[in-house]
């Protein structure tokens, strides 16, 4: 006959009651200590690769709004310019050429290059779309991440045809980038020693079949 559910257990029951006890006290200190050491070790490491970090992100903006630019001019068939430092520093701008690559018109000039790619001057979207309502293909104004700067940059102007154009000396049209001189975009990190700021160059290239690389 089976025991009754409620009695209780015989004495040497095989059946063991679980131990419930959790950490003690000086166990939970031992794991913060733990955790504040790997903190303190990890913490410098990531700060100090933030700044390389921000520069690396800011070159793949950049490339992307060259890309964007190629594109553009090839599937709008209309000359499109890539502006740096502009409306001011650490800013970057498509621009449509409002003239040709033969008559750029006055508003195209690097004289006046703050006010064009100015959204108070030139917004963005357009607000005039028509066909003769050019510019019609302005692009946002861009900004490089905190603590990243251009170093070396060149106006860069894309042909329906896909090809790279810069300024030579002020002839228009603009000639095509030299094949085995392409256009360098550099930037780096605007903090920091002389070293660090070295060791964070980063270099977007572009050459004269509108060929964009960035390493």
């Amino acid at each position: 006959m089976s025991p009754h559910p409620l009695a209780p257990r015989p004495a040497g029951s095989s059946a063991r009651v679980r131990d419930t006890r959790g950490f003690s006290l000086i166990e939970l200190m031992l794991v913060v200590a733990g955790i504040a050491v790997v903190g303190a070790i990890a913490i410098p490491t990531i700060t100090n690769g933030l700044p390389e970090m921000k520069v690396g992100m800011s070159a793949r903006a950049v490339e992307r709004q060259l890309q964007m630019a190629r594109l553009k001019a090839v599937s709008t068939n209309r000359p499109i310019r890539v502006r740096f430092n502009c409306p001011a520093a650490g800013q970057f701008r498509m621009v449509e050429l409002i003239g040709t690559p033969s008559v750029p018109n006055a508003a195209d000039a690097d004289a006046v290059a703050a006010t064009r790619c100015s959204l108070a001057s030139y917004p963005h979207p357009d607000q005039a779309t028509g066909v003769f309502d050019i510019p019609n293909y302005d692009g946002p104004v861009m900004q490089l991440e905190t603590q990243v700067q251009f170093v070396a940059v060149q106006t860069i102007e894309f042909w329906p045809n896909g090809t790279a154009h810069v300024d030579a000396g002020g002839a228009n049209p603009w000639p095509e980038i030299p094949s085995n001189d392409p256009v360098e975009i550099t930037l780096r990190r605007s903090d920091g020693t002389a070293a660090a700021q070295a060791a964070s160059l980063r270099t977007i290239e572009v050459n004269g079949l509108g060929r964009i690389r960035f390493p």
